[in-house]
């Protein structure tokens, strides 16, 4: 709707204002009058409608009118368009990384000011200030809301893919509140993954990320217990994994490797591939699982993936063997809870208990998913 409503008056603040409106309407009608069998267009209309009373008040409204009266409605097709132009304007080379990624997350994906902040691990006023000086650039340089040309998409297809990836994690395992998994945005994130592969069939990393995506959603119906627990990789039931899903995932990953271009997307996919392709947990080949590690440091060396490596390790060799490779990124990923809960494994199949729930505590301390942290409560108990 944010998208549709953008193309049809170039404004982000009232685009946003509209959808809110609209959707405080739906509250106070449909539990009296029912759902509406298309929501969507229901929502939409009634968008429309606030805009032509509010640009009827404003001095300029005939230009805005006309505007709105020729965008006209807009099926599935015209959804995916609209949205792949406002990832690309929220996108565009003279916003700053940090200002694209928010503004694609509140503009594109709907997260609020305060997910955002949570997931860049800053205030809420510095991502507010983010959002807000990015909208006042595009209207100050006139970005156009627009695809770019085909020459020009490779400039952008790094971040629009960077927050692609962003917005799924977020859904898939989110920050804080009170679901632990947003199936909506990381299922939406899937959809506009698929969009990108559409747009750039030949470009090896959208199928990386796409079938990335894919293997982590097809083993969500597993991730959970009926009490809401997390479930662990090593005891999900892998009868529930999406089968038809991970068949679509290899495909992709068949088609990128033809284009002889590996990337950190790919090889992601390649990792997860590896667990999907094993019956069992003690079937999965932890070796490739290692080298396939290697080649993401030597791409895209960071602390995350070194701790990733190092859990694969645990498993390849041991966990005496995998524990100092952990203690060498204590400074790097001190406020990162995965690191604290990873060494407390490790430190507990060493029996040095003690170590093992101080560093449980630490990483309860950094995390607010009620999943996670209802897991590090178990552990401790």
């Amino acid at each position: 709707m944010t998208a549709a409503l953008v193309r049809m008056l170039g404004d982000f603040d009232l685009a946003e204002e509209l959808v809110q409106e609209a959707l405080l309407e739906a509250i106070e009608h449909w539990p009296a009058d029912g759902i509406p069998e298309k929501p969507g267009a229901w929502l939409l209309t009634t968008a429309r409608r606030k805009a032509v009373d509010q640009l009827r008040r404003q001095a300029r409204f005939r230009d805005k009118l006309a505007q709105l009266d020729g965008a006209g409605m807009r099926d599935d097709t015209a959804e995916g368009d609209d949205r792949l132009r406002l990832i690309f304007t929220c996108c565009h080379p003279a916003l700053s990384r940090e200002a694209q990624v928010a503004l694609t997350l509140r503009a594109v994906a709907g997260l609020t000011t305060v997910e955002i902040a949570r997931a860049f691990i800053t205030s809420e006023a510095t991502i507010a200030q983010r959002i807000v000086r990015a909208k006042r650039k595009i209207v100050e340089a006139n970005i156009p809301y627009r695809l770019p040309a085909e020459r020009d998409l490779a400039e952008r297809l790094d971040e629009v893919l960077a927050v692609l990836y962003l917005m799924f994690n977020e859904g898939y395992l989110a920050t804080a509140g009170e679901q632990a998994m947003r199936r909506d945005i990381a299922e939406d994130a899937a959809w506009l993954a698929g969009l990108m592969v559409r747009l750039m069939p030949e470009e090896p990393e959208a199928l990386g990320l796409l079938a990335l995506i894919r293997l982590h959603l097809a083993r969500a119906g597993a991730r959970f217990d009926e009490a809401g627990n997390l479930v662990l990789l090593q005891d999900q039931d892998r009868r529930r994994w999406d089968q038809e899903r991970i068949a679509s995932a290899m495909q992709l990953l068949e088609r990128a490797a033809r284009l002889r271009h590996p990337g950190p997307y790919q090889l992601q996919a390649a990792i997860a591939a590896c667990h999907a392709e094993a019956q069992a947990w003690a079937e999965t080949d932890w070796r490739q699982i290692v080298a396939l590690y290697d080649a993401l440091i030597d791409v895209v060396p960071s602390p995350v993936v070194e701790l990733n490596r190092a859990i694969a390790r645990r498993y390849r060799d041991s966990a005496a063997a995998a524990l100092p490779d952990v203690e060498r990124l204590a400074t790097a990923l001190d406020t990162y809870y995965l690191f604290h809960a990873t060494r407390a494994e490790l430190l507990r199949d060493l029996g040095r208990e003690a170590e093992a729930r101080a560093a449980l505590q630490r990483a309860l301390e950094l995390t607010a998913n009620p999943a996670e942290r209802a897991l590090l409560l178990r552990r401790l108990a």
